[in-house]
């Protein structure tokens, strides 16, 4: 059988470089090399695309950007689906068979790369542009849901241009009351989330959001176990069993939580009863077909103490470390990591 060629992703122009390094590792160090041929394409922080040909364990620590590398570039057009690597005096052309975008947050999980690899005519694996957009944009993310009948929190949206006052303080005082977060729109990993508990906070908490995107989503607070749910396919999505996150931050479950202090735990499967982990899952690929996605997604829920199924957010390209919820998940359901890039390749192709 001839092998495909496999670009893998990393790096990228946002505020989860770092973690997409490290997801790619993991990705490459599974990924079955008498299936593929894989291709290694970084992109620096500044947003320059770089073929790398040197050793693995030089990407996670950054020091990959030393080389060897070169320039490259997709070709958008359809005649040539693949890398275009740009020689000082002349480019060479490298067919792609299929990219794995292991990008996270702006810049990569929101569309951006997925829009150019599908006007190019590139099979890549996940979600598609439009849909990868709609779940990176929080507000566009809870028009949706709500519309198809998935239960979210109470929420508001506040653009940076408004005024930041008492006005507005007010109105979300009345309609979401203290404790509340404080989320930019459109970031990952909980970049720039904040709880606020008076108006001082509050203050902060949309000015540090606002650092992050000029749109801010303002939920109420849930109280509940932040569990999490791992889907995969298309038509024929399937979730996995969910899993439980006790957050290392009792405040919020942040981005040193999740891939810097070793205190958070996971439990798979989470501690909740049968019933009520049989409508997450259900909840999980509604939410999923609802809009749109496809290969894989993380969907994240609250369950309340009353046994309330709430949906948090839709990860389009979850973590895979080390510690990433989604392998973990699917592991524990008898798919291996390397198996589990098998079938994600082949949606992506196949697509």
């Amino acid at each position: 059988m001839k092998k495909k060629t496999v670009a893998v992703l990393f790096g990228g122009v946002s505020t989860e470089h770092e973690v997409s390094l490290i997801s790619a590792t993991t990705i490459i160090e599974h990924l079955d090399r008498e299936k593929y041929d894989v291709v290694l394409v970084g992109i620096t922080k500044s947003g320059r695309f770089l073929h790398y040909t040197g050793p693995i364990e030089r990407i996670q620590n950054g020091e990959w950007e030393k080389g060897p590398v070169e320039d490259c570039t997709f070709s958008c057009s359809r005649a040539y689906p693949g890398l275009l690597l740009l020689g000082e005096e002349q480019y060479r052309f490298l067919s792609v068979d299929c990219v794995i975008p292991a990008l996270h947050g702006k810049n990569g999980e929101d569309g951006t790369v997925q829009g150019m690899l599908q006007l190019a005519g590139i099979p890549f694996v996940g979600c598609d542009a439009i849909s990868s957009a709609d779940c990176m944009d929080k507000e566009v993310t809870h028009i949706i849901l709500e519309h198809a009948g998935v239960r979210m929190a109470k929420w508001t949206a506040v653009r940076q241009e408004e005024e930041i006052g008492g006005k507005l303080f007010a109105k979300l005082e009345e309609k979401l009351g203290y404790p509340m977060f404080v989320k930019p729109a459109n970031a990952g990993s909980s970049i720039g989330v904040s709880k606020a508990k008076d108006r001082t906070e509050l203050q902060k908490a949309l000015e540090v959001a606002f650092a992050e995107d000029r749109k801010v989503i303002v939920e109420e607070m849930i109280s509940g176990q932040e569990v999490e749910c791992a889907v995969l396919g298309a038509g024929d999505a399937v979730p996995s069993i969910a899993g439980e996150i006790a957050s290392a931050n009792v405040e919020v479950y942040d981005y040193e939580s999740k891939y810097i202090n070793p205190q958070s735990q996971l439990y798979i499967p989470a501690r909740i009863p049968d019933e009520t982990m049989e409508e997450l899952r259900n909840t999980a690929v509604k939410a999923f077909h609802a809009i749109g996605c496809e290969g894989l997604s993380r969907v994240d829920f609250f369950v309340t103490r009353e046994g309330k199924v709430i949906l948090n957010e839709i990860n389009t390209f979850p973590g895979f470390t080390s510690i990433s919820m989604y392998p973990k998940l699917w592991e524990h359901c008898g798919v291996p990591i390397t198996e589990l890039l098998d079938r994600l390749i082949a949606y992506g192709t196949n697509r």
